[in-house]
């Protein structure tokens, strides 16, 4: 949310399962409005995004939760990709894809399997293809995923806290206690 709200000039909404409305939105404060969205799965939730948010033309890019290190630049530019295409995909390392954006609603964009997976930006492709949208790319990034994701962002924020300060403090707050609990049970 804070990175999204650094962009300034944007609305910053969440989209989310209707029943995790009310803890997200006790979360997300007052600056940033949390709406239900229609159906179960990631592939409803980005359904319901563009369907609520596109409505006359207005460029809405929806991305993930497990990139805090996404720096701001890719987000604006993929607002300004939608200046001249249909749709804005940024590809992850491993298959899938952290950003999407469209400035209309494309119900069967996100249709069938897939979601999740190593060949979801293949999917979402050809799906794009058959619906003959413009596709633009933001530069390739990794996510959050499995633990070798979390060590490797671990050491950039070591290095570099102020891609995401609020993360890189959590990591650090955890690898303490990470090791007091070493400490203490190598102590019994």
């Amino acid at each position: 949310m804070a990175l999204a709200q650094s962009l300034g000039s944007v609305e910053v909404a969440v989209m989310c399962p209707a029943s995790d409305v009310g803890d997200l939105a006790r979360l997300a404060g007052d600056t940033v409005r949390v709406v239900a969205q229609t159906g179960e799965g990631l592939a409803a939730g980005l359904t319901s995004v563009f369907r609520h948010f596109a409505a006359g033309g207005r460029r809405v890019i929806a991305f993930n939760s497990d990139s805090p290190h996404l720096p701001r630049s890719v987000l604006r530019g993929a607002f300004d990709a939608l200046a001249s295409h249909d749709v804005v995909v940024g590809p992850t390392d491993d298959g899938g894809y952290y950003l999407v954006g469209a400035k209309a609603s494309h119900p069967t964009l996100f249709e069938g399997d897939g979601m999740g997976t190593r060949s979801a930006l293949e999917l979402l492709l050809r799906r794009a293809r058959t619906l003959q949208l413009s596709v633009a790319f933001t530069n390739s990034f990794y996510d959050i995923d499995v633990a070798a994701d979390l060590v490797r962002l671990a050491g950039e924020l070591e290095l570099a806290p102020a891609h995401a300060p609020r993360t890189a403090d959590w990591l650090k707050q955890w690898g303490q206690s990470i090791a007091q609990l070493r400490t203490s049970t190598t102590g019994l």
